[in-house]
């Protein structure tokens, strides 16, 4: 098969498509020909070698990234129902890497059917990024009266967060940067869509809702951007963070004597919240997945060729991508 193989830490270059051997299924797992295959932010950190926190560690070299898959079932391991083979399915591949490939191995227990209209790039946007999407939405819980703003709101998670907004009767305001993204924002349905790269953006969202408070931030950005979203929150008002970018200088800053003198509360929509919720990971998958097949929830795709893996690390470290990114084989 080919694949995307890293053989040294560095930037998006160090990413190499080339011919490896195929992975052949073991006990109780299934081999998937593979569709899309998923391109998150925290691959590209590991690729640089330098994420040192969280649950996924920095892996040995050399590798295959990538975690999220979807395709076609081709063979079986011992124990597994051969009657698998042919199925349209989709998984995450846990902590271990894989991804970038044209073949993909995974346990049978971890798989999931893709549902019946829905393209493989969707479907891989719903395993990883919808999942996480949905432990946001469960910490938020979003109501009609709510006046919600959402940074980031073209990316894989934010235009997710957008309409589910919009489907709860919420007045959402999106952040994007640049025009081409504040287009696409007001397309999912937001009710304002504002240039958060335009100076003065603050103001033009309070214009915009005149004598409207803010009630609920989600905020995937951090630094100067998420500082200026939750100065926007109103007395009472909630703010969930899910990430931030570098670029921007890290998480948002935020003190309890913010809490104290605003009455706001902050709470954390990924990591150990998520991981330790009851059921585990695959209920959310489940919703994420049947939203995205009944309609509910549309994701955004943006694809790029397997052997373009390099392009698309740095189109999507520098911001310059819309949606769920995935490399298509």
């Amino acid at each position: 098969m080919y694949a995307i193989r890293l053989h040294a830490f560095g930037p998006a270059e160090s990413l190499v498509y080339e011919e490896t051997e195929d992975p052949e299924p073991g006990p109780g797992q299934v081999r998937v020909a593979v569709r899309a295959a998923g391109v998150h932010l925290v691959d590209t950190v590991l690729r640089a070698g330098k994420y040192g926190g969280g649950p996924i560690p920095v892996p040995d070299l050399p590798t295959i990234p990538g975690r999220e898959v979807a395709g076609v079932v081709d063979a079986v391991g011992p124990e597994v129902d051969p009657g698998l083979i042919g199925r349209r399915v989709v998984t995450h591949l846990g902590m271990v890497p894989g991804g970038y490939a044209e073949l993909a191995v995974r346990d049978a227990a971890a798989i999931h059917e893709i549902p019946d209209g829905l393209g493989y790039g969707e479907a891989v946007a719903m395993i990883g990024t919808g999942r996480t999407t949905m432990g946001i939405l469960d910490v938020a819980e979003i109501r009609a009266d709510d006046v919600m703003v959402v940074t980031a709101a073209a990316g894989g998670i934010g235009n997710l967060l957008v309409q589910a907004g919009v489907r709860a009767g919420a007045t959402v305001v999106g952040l994007a940067g640049g025009p081409a993204k504040v287009s696409r924002v007001r397309e999912l349905g937001a009710h304002h869509a504002v240039d958060y790269t335009a100076p003065g953006w603050p103001d033009e969202v309070r214009a915009l809702l005149g004598d409207r408070e803010v009630t609920l931030a989600l905020d995937g950005v951090g630094g100067t951007i998420g500082r200026a979203t939750l100065e926007l929150l109103g007395v009472g008002g909630r703010i969930v963070l899910f990430g931030w970018s570098d670029a921007e200088g890290g998480p948002t800053a935020l003190t309890t004597e913010d809490l104290y003198q605003r009455g706001i509360t902050a709470a954390v929509g990924i990591g150990p919240r998520v991981l330790k919720r009851p059921g585990g990971l695959r209920g959310l998958e489940e919703r994420a997945l049947a939203a995205a097949g009944s309609g509910e929830l549309v994701p955004l795709v943006q694809s790029f060729p397997l052997k373009d893996a390099a392009a698309a690390h740095a189109a999507l470290e520098t911001r310059a991508t819309t949606g769920k990114v995935v490399l298509v084989p």
